[in-house]
């Protein structure tokens, strides 16, 4: 089984409160960890695209990180925006965590499946989308190709923590990326509360988008594959 959900937003110091965000956000953090003990088995992977951790630091947000590798599962996790902590693949790999995988111009493989992915970017319809907005946006464009080259199955899996499309739901280069690759899902994250009006699920140009940003599932990690 593979399941996904984005947005964790843990945080070991508890310094930064979710609930300031609204209500449903109480107690978030042990919501996510009841219902993923619940559903996933040990040999079934979790996509995790982004916003894991609130930590600064790679040190701080070990504890956040280990906390996830004792759950049950493989664990697959790119950045998102709030990743400040994200370092090198080598500095990250060193951890030793023994069920998490980190996913920068990379690919994981997973029972026929191959797992690629990247932060993304805000895009260019957005508010205030800037000249230096593009070069990040075009540097993550390059690096989900990157992923994808990586690939070896040809069933993939995307994991993108911005939404891949325009505000108005048109397709952009991520979009038309993962279509030209012939991506069979793709995962996203990153919107919440009322940013919820900006997700779409279901195919675009023959991928099917699943929008799993963790206050938008009710806390509860989604099944993405059926075994």
């Amino acid at each position: 089984m593979i399941f996904a959900i984005g947005d964790l937003h843990f945080d070991y110091t508890q310094e930064k409160p979710m609930n300031i965000f609204g209500d449903n956000w109480e107690n978030h953090e042990e919501k996510i960890i009841e219902n993923w003990k619940e559903v996933v088995r040990e040999d079934d992977l979790v996509l995790l695209p982004g916003d894991i951790s609130w930590a600064l630091k790679l040190d701080t947000a070990a504890y956040d990180l280990k906390r996830i590798d004792e759950l049950p599962g493989i664990k697959i996790i790119s950045k998102g925006n709030h990743d400040y902590w994200w370092s090198s693949l080598n500095k990250m790999n060193n951890l030793g965590y023994k069920t998490i995988n980190f996913i920068h111009n990379n690919s994981f493989e997973y029972k026929g499946y191959s797992i690629c992915g990247t932060r993304g970017w805000a895009a260019r319809d957005s508010f205030e989308f800037s000249e230096n907005d593009e070069k990040i946006y075009l540097r993550e464009v390059q690096r989900l190709k990157n992923s994808l080259d990586s690939c070896v199955n040809k069933k993939i899996i995307a994991m993108i923590h911005y939404p891949p499309f325009n505000q108005d739901l048109g397709v952009n280069e991520f979009s038309q990326t993962l279509s030209e690759y012939k991506v069979e899902k793709c995962v996203y994250g990153h919107l919440h509360g009322k940013g919820h009006k900006f997700s779409y699920e279901g195919d675009l140009e023959g991928v099917d988008y699943h929008f799993v940003a963790s206050d938008f599932l009710d806390f509860k990690l989604k099944i993405i594959e059926v075994d």
